[in-house]
Formats: structure tokens, C-alpha cells, sequence
């Protein structure tokens, strides 16, 4: 059944309009407002079943990824992304082996239980940061790079969620927008493409039917990427930073909704 879900002239009009509303939501994400395309992993979650939406999704999110690295390829700091990598590949294989032991609905529980964790962790920061004011300090030390690339890489290979938890690390780092948006995308196309083998090879949810389905996203996915584009360059920090909270509220309450 799962793999009849792949042709759009298959779907009802609720999966129609969850995969529409995700396609737009992965552009605006990855180009403009970073972290609303969070609400979308429970959206197909709910529809696909939450281990199998991480092969629909991750397609979707490499070609997006491509489409953000060429818009604001020259403004990543690469020594950033270089602190986080080794980590987050060691996130990627921790992830591995905990789904082994992990039925699917522990899949839905744990996708959950990291949007709330990246929720808290952005409001501590939010509050710290206000606290201090001017006298906050940038943190620099190795421990703080492997919790985020830890925790990072396990999210994102459990089910693409590590949104919140990235936007934590990056707005640790008082980057500039522009700088801001060009790291995460360099991180995110090594990390996503590096999970394509790794979920071909372990997960089997990576089909040519699926990939068929991906194609008939890339338009509406380009729609979003142009919307985030234009929207990034309107938005303030504040609206930027309640825009992530409450979408990060909404797709956790999607998912434990859904549990049972």
C-alpha cells in the first residue's frame, strides 16, 4: 500500500495538500525562513507513516539544498560547518543503530520528543541572550559543537528534524542573515547527501517510484524557494525567531496527536 501513495492521481485531497503545503514550505525553508519548513515532516508523517515520509522527504530536501548552495553559495562560514561535521556523521551512524531497536511508532515518538528538545534549548538560548545583552559570549568550545552536531545528526536521520536544533547553533553564533542562510546550506546538502546511501543501504525507503513522485515536486518546490527568498529580506529577527517557535509547537503537537 505504502508504495501506491507515490502517484499524485492516487492520493485523497488531504495527501494532495499535505505534499503541496511540504513542497513550498522545504523551499521557503532552506532559502528564507529558516526552520518553517519543520511543520511539514509531521504533515508527511502522518500521511506515509513516519519512518517511510524520511525517504520521501530526503529528495525533496537534496534538491532544495542545491537550489539554496547556489543563491548563497559565497556566504557560508566554513569553520562552523567544520566543527560540526564530524560530529553529526556521528549522529548519523548513532541513528543507525538505535532503529534497529525502535518499532515505528518509537519513530514518531522520538521525532517529537527532538522538536520539543530544540524548542527548549532555543528558548534557554533566547533567554540567556536577553539576560547578558551585549555581554553574551559566543560559545567556542568543542563540547558545544558535539551536542549540536550529535543531536543534529541524530534528528535529521531519524526523520529530517534537526531544524530547530541547527537554528540554535547557528543563532548561537551571531551570524549575519546572510552568512546564517549560506552555512546552513552548505551543512545541510554534505549531511542530506551523505544520508541518501546511507538510507538506500539500511532503510529501503529510498524507490525509483518515490524518486518518480520527488520530480513532480521540484515546480512547487521552486515556488517556495523564490517565496523564502523574498520574504527572508522582509522579516525581522523577532517575527523571525516566533515563526520558528510556533512552528516547531505545531509539528511536534501534530506528531503526538498522531501517536497512539
Amino acid at each position: 500500500m505504502f508504495l501506491d501513495w507515490f502517484f499524485i492521481k492516487d492520493f485523497t485531497a488531504w495527501q494532495i495538500a499535505a505534499v503541496i503545503t511540504s513542497g513550498i514550505f522545504i523551499g521557503m525553508g532552506k532559502t528564507g525562513i529558516n526552520g518553517i519548513n519543520s511543520v511539514m515532516i509531521p504533515l508527511l508523517a502522518i500521511t506515509f507513516g513516519a519512518k517511510e515520509s524520511t525517504g520521501i522527504v530526503l529528495p525533496m530536501l537534496c534538491f532544495a539544498d542545491i537550489v539554496a548552495v547556489l543563491w548563497y553559495r559565497r556566504s557560508a562560514e566554513w569553520k562552523h560547518i567544520l566543527r560540526l561535521l564530524p560530529w553529526a556523521f556521528a549522529g548519523l551512524a548513532l541513528a543507525l543503530v538505535v532503529e534497529r531497536f525502535v518499532p515505528a511508532k518509537g519513530f514518531k515518538f522520538m521525532i517529537g520528543t527532538c522538536f520539543f528538545m530544540g524548542l527548549g534549548v532555543m528558548f534557554w538560548n533566547d533567554m540567556n541572550n536577553r539576560r547578558l545583552g551585549d555581554k553574551a559570549k559566543i560559545p567556542t568550545g568543542w563540547w558545544f559543537s558535539a551536542i549540536f552536531g550529535l543531536l543534529g545528526g541524530f534528528t535529521t536521520m531519524i526523520g529530517n528534524a534537526a531544524g530547530p536544533i541547527m537554528s540554535v547553533f547557528l543563532l548561537s553564533m551571531r551570524l549575519p542573515k546572510e552568512n546564517f542562510l549560506g552555512t546552513a546550506a552548505w551543512y545541510y546538502m554534505i549531511i542530506n547527501y551523505t544520508k541518501i546511501p546511507l538510507q538506500i543501504i539500511f532503510w529501503h525507503n529510498i524507490t525509483p517510484r518515490g524518486l518518480l513522485f520527488n520530480i513532480t515536486m521540484i515546480p512547487i518546490i521552486l515556488i517556495g524557494a523564490v517565496l523564502g527568498i523574498v520574504l527572508v529580506k522582509k522579516v525581522s529577527e523577532k517575527v523571525y525567531r516566533t515563526l520558528v517557535y510556533a512552528m516547531t509547537i505545531i509539528s511536534a503537537s501534530l506528531l503526538f496527536i498522531n501517536f497512539s
